[in-house]
């Protein structure tokens, strides 16, 4: 949490002109101060050590020590809120920027780069608002190892054939990536019924996310496409841009509402999933600022569905969970880690 009137920032980057274009966006806002630069990960540990910055703007690619590597040691000794900032989006860099969260970083954003100089303003404004809301979390001590792909729990499930839960669907925010793969990681490869997830994310990250927690599953993660029927044993993550609704098994993208200020909106597809699948889904809302979900979720539970939230201790943000608790919406709260074994026993028809 910021101590002063103006929110100290670090920015951590190898290159002179992304950092110099970090600090000319943060400097348009009279309440973030930049504090400091670091050009390598060893530089800044060192920095946050002795600057104790309120946020910290992280490149990944960088000499003598990386950006995943200093987000472990800072996260590990002196934690504090950690914005990657990336400019790989698809393939292995893209990887290790989602690899950072696991450590304790909270987002993901696109790196401002000289070719979106016509673009800027709206770029500017959207690192201005991360770097505001994420300088308020409360971060804690996250001492981890790279993730390693999680067995499943062994829990029994339901066949696709059997007659119960024919869905799964999620919610999740600000943490929800490294909450995803600790679910999805869990559960098998032919988990009887298809999962769909809206995560509030970057625009150009959604391939990259895909991609990462497709590497660390068993079971199969794949971007939803517009018409396509979901299939049983596969997650499928909503764009950004546009809201995801379930007809019946169809996915439908559906334009965002006027003021909408969460896209892809968790509330928008609980609501169609309450619509189409009654009591026969599973409703889970995880770590995530905001109350997006919440009016949805307690459809999906008015109508019979099964539903669940993330408890606070295992949140990296317990805003939405709480919003949903509170609004009466969710009938089990759990530990992350615990969520895919519920998950499979209600599939199996063990905790209805």
């Amino acid at each position: 949490m910021p101590t002063g009137d103006r929110i100290r920032v670090l920015i951590v980057d190898d290159s002179l002109v992304a950092r110099e274009m970090l600090a000319q966006i943060l400097a348009t806002d009279p309440g973030i101060e930049v504090v400091g630069f670091a050009r390598d990960g060893q530089e800044a540990v060192d920095t946050v050590a002795r600057l104790r910055p309120d946020l910290i703007t992280m490149d990944i690619h960088m000499p003598r020590m990386d950006g995943l590597q200093a987000t472990e040691q800072i996260m590990a000794y002196t934690p504090t809120p950690i914005l990657v900032v990336s400019s790989s989006v698809h393939g292995e860099g893209m990887g290790r920027a989602f690899d950072a969260l696991t450590f304790g970083a909270l987002e993901v954003i696109k790196k401002p780069e000289p070719r979106d100089w016509a673009d800027l303003e709206r770029i500017g404004r959207e690192v201005i608002r991360r770097v505001r809301v994420l300088s308020k979390v409360r971060v804690i001590t996250h001492i981890a190892g790279r993730r390693v792909r999680v067995p499943a729990s062994g829990a029994p499930v339901a066949r696709a054939d059997k007659p119960g839960r024919s869905l799964v669907a999620i919610g999740s925010s600000t943490g929800g990536p490294s909450a995803l793969l600790e679910i999805l990681g869990r559960l098998p490869d032919d988990f009887p019924v298809p999962i769909v997830i809206a995560q509030h994310i970057a625009d150009g990250f959604v391939p990259g996310l895909v991609a990462w927690l497709d590497s660390g599953c068993k079971m199969s993660i794949r971007a939803a496409e517009d018409g396509e029927q979901a299939r049983e044993g596969v997650a499928y993550l909503a764009p950004t841009g546009t809201n995801l609704e379930m007809d019946g098994f169809v996915m439908r993208f559906c334009e965002p509402g006027a003021g909408q200020l969460y896209i892809p909106s968790a509330d928008n597809l609980f609501d169609s999933v309450a619509r189409s699948f009654g009591g026969r889904a599973v409703g889970i809302i995880l770590t995530g600022m905001g109350a997006d979900g919440a009016n949805g979720l307690k459809r999906m539970r008015e109508s019979g569905a099964a539903t669940v939230g993330q408890n606070e201790a295992t949140s990296t943000v317990y805003g939405m969970p709480k919003a949903a608790v509170e609004r009466g919406a969710v009938a089990t709260v759990l530990p992350v880690h615990d969520i895919a074994g519920h998950v499979q026993r209600l599939l199996a028809g063990e905790d209805d």
